[in-house]
């Protein structure tokens, strides 16, 4: 079970970045990481370290926060 969510690392870092309208330079840099780590981690080459992990997962939670606000906005 827990290999098909490490499969589907690559396009939930790839959907995050998309959502936030970044490229890999600029998720890159709000990580503290390089673009080759980001590209690699995309590509499924390597896998992101623990910290980064974490800072993916704090991201996530704060695009999905803003997503909530925006859509608390629109709906009045």
């Amino acid at each position: 079970m827990n290999n098909s969510s490490n499969d589907d690392l690559p396009k939930k870092i790839k959907t995050l970045r998309q959502k936030l309208g970044l490229s890999q330079e600029e998720l890159a840099q709000k990580l503290g990481v390089s673009f080759t780590s980001v590209n690699r981690w995309e590509n499924g080459q390597t896998k992101p370290s623990k910290l980064a992990k974490k800072q993916i997962d704090l991201l996530c939670r704060k695009s999905e926060k803003l997503k909530d606000l925006v859509g608390a906005t629109h709906g009045n």
